[in-house]
């Protein structure tokens, strides 16, 4: 849920260039084509890392983009930018892509010359760089948008083990505030299809720290090993204090024997990647994409993998660390992988990525 260097990269670029690249290009009151290229959708970054969306569609006045040396041309049928003589012009279309100088003209005027009319689901991307200028002509855009938000305090989880366990307390109070944050933004024939968070710059909210215990009561008497079947971990996160035995059947389920007695009957085994996040850390709230509390033993999923609400035993495949107990509450990895919440960014620091066997429990 965290490896977002390439996007990082790619708005940082735009954020360099600031206000001093937009002089690169300079619109100027001008006639709009006859031939549709107005009707076309920009979308312009590279200003403050905030993108511009021009859609001939909409009613409202384009901002005032002035202080910005920009001046988009408004007519009755949408927008055109005009450019600066000798700007350095890279243009993507269907896979190819063309280099050239522009002259005193409209960006509609530059492409005809390049002999690309963009049909009525394409847009014209439209980023400034160091490097120039770069128009990117698809029926599906992605880019990185900064944006300014209202955003609700975070809470950070410790336990205490001098605490009982069920009890908690709030030893920092949370504030709301403003965040600045980047996110991945796809277009698609003329309609914004996804916003996805990719980090959070700075904010002014304060996190709420709550102290949680974790003290157990003292065990009562054994009386025995659990029979067969008789699944007496209940909570998620509890590891019985991991497996003692494995016997699985020809159909791939199986029984799995815990070391305090316990028998968990499983349905099939896995071997997924694991990661591990927690509250406070990239974007991560207090619930889960099940509208449940996160808490250790919440694990997320792809739910196209693992349907949510599965019931799951969870151990690294060398057994250094038993996650134990839990149950697939959330979602925001892809394929064949797992997060695990943990309480603390400590502990997701040293769980780091490991190869899990995933038990799917009957």
């Amino acid at each position: 849920m965290n490896a977002h260097q390439q996007p990082n990269r790619l708005y940082t670029l735009c954020r360099r260039g600031g206000m001093m690249l937009f002089c690169l290009a300079v619109a100027t009151i001008t006639s709009l084509s006859a031939t549709g290229w107005a009707d076309s959708l920009f979308i312009i970054t590279g200003a403050d890392d905030a993108a511009i969306i021009l859609d001939p569609q909409q009613e409202e006045a384009p901002p005032d983009l002035s202080a910005q040396m920009l001046y988009v041309t408004n007519g009755s049928r949408g927008y055109d930018i005009s450019l600066k003589e000798d700007t350095t012009v890279t243009v993507r279309h269907e896979g190819s892509a063309v280099t050239i100088q522009s002259r005193r003209e409209t960006i509609s005027s530059l492409l005809g010359r390049l002999h690309i009319y963009p049909s009525e689901l394409e847009m014209i991307g439209v980023k400034i760089s160091e490097a120039g200028l770069e128009l990117n002509v698809a029926s599906e855009l992605t880019y990185y948008d900064y944006v300014t938000e209202e955003v609700s305090f975070p809470t950070r989880r410790v336990p205490n083990p001098q605490m009982k366990e069920g009890e908690e307390k709030i030893i920092q109070q949370g504030a709301d505030g403003v965040r600045s944050s980047v996110y991945e933004v796809v277009w698609s024939n003329g309609a914004e299809l996804s916003r996805q968070f990719v980090e959070e710059l700075r904010t002014t909210a304060v996190e709420q720290v709550v102290e949680y215990g974790t003290a157990k009561p003292a065990p009562k008497p054994s009386t025995g090993s659990a029979p067969a079947g008789d699944e007496s971990l209940t909570e998620p996160g509890e590891t019985g204090g991991g497996i003692s035995n494995v016997s699985e059947n020809a159909d791939g389920s199986g029984t799995l024997t815990l070391k305090d007695g316990t028998v968990l009957n499983y349905s099939g085994v896995r071997t997924m990647t694991a990661t591990a996040y927690t509250t406070g850390h990239g974007g991560v709230g207090t619930r889960t994409a099940s509208g449940t509390a996160v808490h250790v033993g919440t694990v997320a999923v792809d739910k196209g993998v693992i349907p949510l609400g599965t019931r799951m035993y969870i151990t690294t495949s060398n057994g250094s660390v038993v996650y134990g107990l839990a149950v697939a509450e959330d979602t925001g990895v892809k394929g064949n992988k797992i997060d695990l919440y943990y309480d603390t960014y400590d502990e997701c620091i040293q769980f780091g990525r490991r190869t899990c066997t995933v038990y799917i429990l009957a």
